[in-house]
């Protein structure tokens, strides 16, 4: 019977992370993702975040081999699929990942409901109930047989992934569950809590619970664990990002902290302890270098010559699918809705400083291109990130 000491050490002992600089990692992590939060509107906030789920949901997807771009997901998203049944159906499951994203931040889940076998079942299945049955089918190239994926049901079946043989047992959602108490937040202090997270991350992935999507889940669990730690400002940086652009390395280090443990100094579990400090330190550098990514993206300095670029560049001509000039002043109602989260529209028509008629225009221009945003006629304006805006406002996202 598979036990949970099968895949120890579960995190580094604190002999071996005193010889490493992961808990300074874990610190700088920590440190710099508040700073990152700290500084932002609520309403900006969350323009942001659901800004970035679109993101999160192509790179994560990326990893698994779906291509579909953020241009075609956001066309989804708004009802417009394409005409191609292979495009249709990775479109699907694009805005799938995208609806189980929204669900867990919804959710303001705890670290007691995030660390359980039915939160992570919970995920699968609401995941794949919304999947296209062509996407539900698993070929084993070998017998040539087809099995269709059931929506949140544990594996039952042996498999392989390179290598990696997971366990096989009847009573997968009990191994599950005794993963979750062995990695649940509240028994770890510290930086040792973010490092047991990004471990829990690689053992959920090396039980293989689900016959299919385990990496799509274990990535949407690692959101939802990261939130739930108390990294409030994830949602603005997603860890996925970082993964999809070195992929090669994610899976290598994946790999590589499968292997048995390589001798008396390499811990005391089943596992190599050497190969688990590596995998923890790229995950910390990925998550890192997501936040720096978001830090500069959003200084205020940044943003404010990034807009007055943007208007600048859409004057010349430079801009494709849009109409109209936008005067100079536009350029500061813009970044004060950033600033500020909202903006009363008669502050901002002042702000344009131009005849009420002339502004009004500028005003309307804006709020019909999307660049801000408004819950009705009357109802303050918000700043907003449409699709033509974006890498000006966001440059090198998908670099």
């Amino acid at each position: 019977m598979t036990s949970v000491m099968d895949f120890a050490p579960f995190i580094p002992s604190e002999q071996a992370l005193e010889k490493t600089d992961l808990p300074d990692k874990v610190m700088r992590l920590s440190r710099e993702s508040a700073a990152l939060g700290g500084g932002l509107a609520h309403q900006t906030f969350e323009t942001v975040r659901r800004h970035m789920s679109v993101i999160n949901s192509y790179y994560s997807n990326l990893i698994e081999g779906n291509k579909t771009h953020p241009h075609d997901i956001r066309q989804a998203q708004a009802g417009n699929y394409s005409s191609d049944p292979a495009k249709r159906d990775l479109q699907t499951e694009s805005v799938a990942h995208i609806r189980v994203q929204e669900w867990i931040f919804d959710q303001k889940l705890s670290v007691g409901q995030v660390f359980s076998a039915d939160f992570i079942q919970q995920l699968h299945r609401r995941f794949y109930e919304q999947l296209p049955d062509s996407l539900r089918i698993i070929r084993d190239e070998q017998s040539g047989t087809e099995e269709m994926v059931e929506p949140g049901q544990w594996r039952k079946q042996p498999v392989s992934v390179g290598q990696h043989l997971p366990p096989v047992t009847d009573n997968m959602g009990d191994l599950v569950e005794r993963f979750c108490q062995t990695y649940s937040a509240d028994r770890y202090r510290g930086t040792q809590k973010t490092i047991a997270v990004l471990c829990a991350h690689h053992r959920l992935l090396w039980i293989h619970p689900f016959l299919d999507g385990n990496g799509r889940v274990a990535r949407l669990w690692l959101d939802a664990c990261l939130k739930a730690i108390d990294y409030d400002s994830y949602g603005l940086w997603c860890i996925a990002r970082g993964l999809a652009r070195t992929s090669d390395q994610y899976k290598g280090a994946l790999a590589s902290a499968d292997i048995p443990r390589k001798g008396d100094r390499d811990g005391r579990g089943q596992l190599s302890e050497e190969a688990l400090i590596h995998f923890c330190s790229y995950m910390l550098e990925q998550a890192l270098d997501q936040v720096e990514y978001m830090t500069d993206v959003l200084n205020l300095n940044s943003i404010r010559q990034r807009i007055n670029a943007y208007v600048k560049a859409r004057n010349e001509g430079l801009i494709d699918g849009v109409t109209g000039s936008l005067k100079p002043m536009a350029s500061t109602v813009l970044f004060n809705t950033f600033i500020t989260g909202e903006m009363e529209r008669g502050d901002a028509l002042e702000a344009m400083a131009l005849p009420e008629r002339s502004a009004r225009r500028q005003i309307s221009l804006m709020r019909a291109e999307g660049l801000l945003v408004s819950d009705n006629k009357s109802a303050p304006l918000r700043w907003a990130i449409p699709e033509h805006a974006e890498p000006w406002l966001f440059p090198d996202l998908f670099k």
